[in-house]
């Protein structure tokens, strides 16, 4: 698409969701001279990237679906300590979305998946430290090694496979065992014998006020900030030319739906049938911790990350399926709390803060990012599971590129919304 082509050439681009896609979206369209509305039914940053993990984990490309897991998923969901929990009761309304997730473990689909988000999480740390310079959101961005605490040797090698696909991408970490984990994290227990540390990662020490702040700096540059639910794209000769909030039309020569677990609905209006489920996510705060972590570090054994930030320890992770209505449960934050008792046992706190969140999951482990076959002016930027942070400046970079006219350097085909375009054979 032309930047100022076509019917409706004068208007601006609206951004459907202020999380950390729809801002970097419009941050970077901004800077291509591009005029912007942001649209989102609440404040900015106040959705999933408030409360997400924080880390920039460059190397998170191996996707949850890997060899093994339909036969270990009956022990993660009735275990007491699985990192996998299921609402019973949304069960008949999730299987067939479960049944085309799951037939991506086999290890050429894990592969497949990781080649395809490796290059939308490769440098985060210089993508956020690029997007965010010149703004008072800079100072949220904290570069820093990435960890993973392994009981030991042998639960590592029990992860070989993904280990061995980071290795293949360009990673590399430290192997740290014994006294040399303690003494790179004075935390960590005698549950927690092994340290992967991975050097070239970062952090964000205030997901939400650091979403908040680049959304202020778009509106300082410009941007109109428009809160409301989207109702309807309007399209005229197969041509997006506005955007109907709360009763009124804002006129668009494009738009980018970027509005994550809630995308479902306006991408099938916009004739994609995309399976998309949250991927429910917890996190519990630890307030006037005694000690912070020295970096972001994951508990393997419970995959949730340990992130230090500001004035508390945010524990964040684990993964639900129970759909986007249903309250929280409590077993995920007895979990982590319990986990993180045996894993850092000198760590103490006085009080605590529990959320829950929607990451959007699609079956294939893979976000769409691009234009929406069909509908000139319609593009979507969603889909990427516990990721989104990490991946966030780049989607919203290559989508300002895309809007713009620009070709990226990136090959967009894993991403393309195509394959979920009506007519095609479905995904499995």
């Amino acid at each position: 698409m032309d930047g100022g082509a076509g019917r409706n050439g004068g208007a601006p681009v609206v951004v459907v969701g202020a999380g950390i896609v729809g801002v970097s979206t419009a941050l970077w369209l901004l800077r291509e001279g591009v005029q912007v509305t942001l649209v989102d039914r609440q404040a900015p940053g106040e959705g999933t990237s408030f409360g997400n993990a924080g880390v920039l984990a460059s190397c998170s490309f191996v996707p949850v679906t890997v060899p093994g897991l339909v036969a270990k998923a009956p022990g993660m969901l009735f275990g007491r300590d699985g990192p996998l929990f299921l609402r019973w009761g949304y069960l008949p309304r999730l299987a067939p979305f479960l049944t085309r997730y799951l037939a991506h473990c086999a290890e050429p689909q894990v592969r497949r998946i990781a080649a395809g988000l490796a290059p939308l999480l490769s440098d985060s740390l210089g993508e956020h430290e690029a997007l965010a310079e010149g703004t008072p959101a800079a100072r949220f961005v904290v570069p820093s090694p990435y960890r993973f605490a392994y009981r030991d040797r042998a639960a590592f090698e029990k992860d070989r496979l993904g280990w061995d696909i980071r290795r293949e991408h360009g990673v590399r970490w430290d192997l740290l065992e014994g006294r040399e984990a303690r003494r790179a994290e004075p935390l960590l227990g005698p549950s927690a014998d092994l340290l992967v540390s991975v050097p070239g990662h970062g952090h964000i020490t205030d997901p939400g006020a650091y979403v908040k702040a680049l959304a202020a700096h778009a509106v300082d540059r410009g941007a109109r900030l428009v809160t409301g639910a989207v109702d309807a794209i309007a399209r005229d000769g197969g041509r997006v030319t506005g955007v109907r909030v709360g009763g009124e039309t804002l006129p668009a020569r494009a738009v980018v739906v970027a509005t994550g677990a809630w995308s479902a609905p306006l991408a099938r209006a916009l004739g994609l049938e995309v399976p998309l489920e949250s991927e429910r996510g917890y996190h519990l705060e630890l307030l006037n911790p005694s000690a912070m972590p020295k970096a972001p570090t994951m508990i393997a054994a419970g995959k949730f990350v340990v992130t230090p930030m500001e004035g508390r320890v945010r524990l964040a992770g684990l993964v639900e399926f129970g759909g986007l209505d249903a309250p929280p449960s409590r077993a995920p934050y007895r979990l982590m709390e319990r986990l993180v008792r045996s894993a850092m046992p000198s760590l103490s706190w006085r009080g605590t803060r529990e959320w829950m969140g929607h990451r959007p999951a699609t079956t294939d482990s893979l976000p769409l990012v691009g234009e929406v076959p069909g509908v000139a002016g319609a593009y979507l930027g969603f889909g990427h599971q516990h990721v989104g942070l990490t991946a966030g400046p780049r989607t919203g970079r290559l989508l300002a590129q895309l809007v713009s006219g620009k070709r990226p350097n990136v090959d967009m085909t894993p991403y393309d919304p195509v394959r979920f375009a009506a007519g095609r054979a479905p995904l499995p």
